[in-house]
């Protein structure tokens, strides 16, 4: 993959090439022609087409190279057109992670310092980009010192992102109520999930904020399906395409809404790269497939299983009056340990953002 790109501009015959890594690639004249730079083509202020590319004929072809200063060039076309490139801005077309911290898969060893951090700075401009970058790279942010004002996780939410309504409201509450419509709601202990994988699309992060905890129970458990689903890979290959590749239904029933969606268990984004999972036992439903795909389905979704419950690669501690955790709820698994409601009172609010929230913040914030 590219990184650090350069340019080389040749006039006889006019060619650009793209040089990255030891590899040497000429670039379309297609692939040029469609990123003019210049005022007739390209509004300044949002960096929109004032063409349509898709209207070009496919045989369009580059028929003048002028290299002029450092980075740039002025490029001629078979259709007439002619313009000025300055081709660092076209670096950033070569970057697999478009601009965002490359993601540090972690385990049970992980320090949780590298991603806590202070909510009464987040007004500085750097600590706010601080943690923006950590949560970028390690999927999940602990604030501390948030105040436990009912609701107070909204502005939280609207700082990273913008907060998402649900059937559960734009926020919820998370105690022991017997009935209720989620085990979530229940002091019984919850195996590492994905939350809500029923819906489209499923909620990208979640934000969980202590108001009141006098419980010695319902420690908040955290794993990363990025080092669990690699273990995974590293066992057994088939499987691992298996569950990336298989859709799986996934359903919720209440009294007004029934939600059901199907997707598969590994999510590997459009590259094919391993983005996280969705996974939650509680609500899966095993595909229908001839018996040799589903016993070799089973046995990976059984081993995933496995991996995420061992401790080597979970982090458990007891989320504290105050603080909040927000985590990507595609790569980072979240679960809790029991509680004894007679105990006293836990008290947990959440809500949800989309996972282009704080990537954009931070695109907006670096230079």
């Amino acid at each position: 993959m590219m990184s650090n790109p350069s340019f080389q501009v040749q006039a006889h015959p006019p060619r650009v090439f793209v040089v990255d890594a030891g590899r040497r690639i000429e670039l379309p004249a297609l692939w040029l022609r469609e990123r003019c730079q210049d005022a007739e083509s390209l509004d300044a202020v949002t960096q929109q087409r004032l063409f349509n590319p898709h209207a070009l004929e496919e045989d369009l072809g580059l028929i003048a190279a002028e290299p002029l200063d450092e980075g740039r060039a002025r490029l001629s076309f078979s259709d007439g057109h002619r313009g000025d490139y300055d081709f660092t801005r076209l670096a950033a077309e070569f970057d697999p992670d478009d601009g965002l911290p490359t993601p540090l898969p972690w385990d049970a060893g992980v320090d949780r310092t590298a991603f806590t951090f202070d909510w009464e700075r987040m007004g500085d401009p750097d600590r706010f980009q601080a943690s923006l970058e950590a949560f970028l790279r390690y999927g999940v942010l602990v604030l501390e010192k948030v105040p436990t004002t009912g609701g107070t996780l909204v502005e939280v939410g609207e700082t990273y992102g913008r907060v998402r309504s649900t059937n559960f409201g734009r926020y919820f509450e998370v105690l022991s109520r017997p009935g209720s419509n989620d085990l979530a709601y229940r002091p019984v202990p919850l195996a590492p999930h994905t939350d809500n994988p029923y819906r489209n699309p499923v909620p990208g992060i979640q934000l969980l904020h202590c108001l009141r905890n006098e419980t010695s129970g319902g420690l908040s458990t955290l794993v990363d399906s990025l080092t669990v689903a690699e273990r995974l890979r590293a066992e057994d290959p088939e499987g691992y395409r298996l569950l990336a590749s298989t859709p799986v239904r996934f359903r919720f029933v209440d009294d007004e809404v029934e939600l059901i969606e199907r997707r598969p268990m590994i999510h590997l984004d459009a590259r094919g790269r391993l983005t996280g999972v969705h996974y939650s036992p509680r609500l899966d439903a095993l595909p229908l497939m001839d018996e040799a795909r589903i016993r070799a389905f089973h046995r990976a979704r059984r081993r995933l299983g496995e991996l995420f419950a061992d401790p080597s690669y979970r982090i458990a501690f007891a989320l504290r009056e105050g603080e909040l955790m927000m985590f990507d709820n595609n790569r980072v698994l979240h679960g809790r340990t029991a509680y004894d409601p007679n105990e006293g009172l836990r008290h947990l609010q959440g809500c949800y953002i989309d996972r282009d929230g704080p990537a954009g913040r931070y695109r907006a914030l670096t230079p």
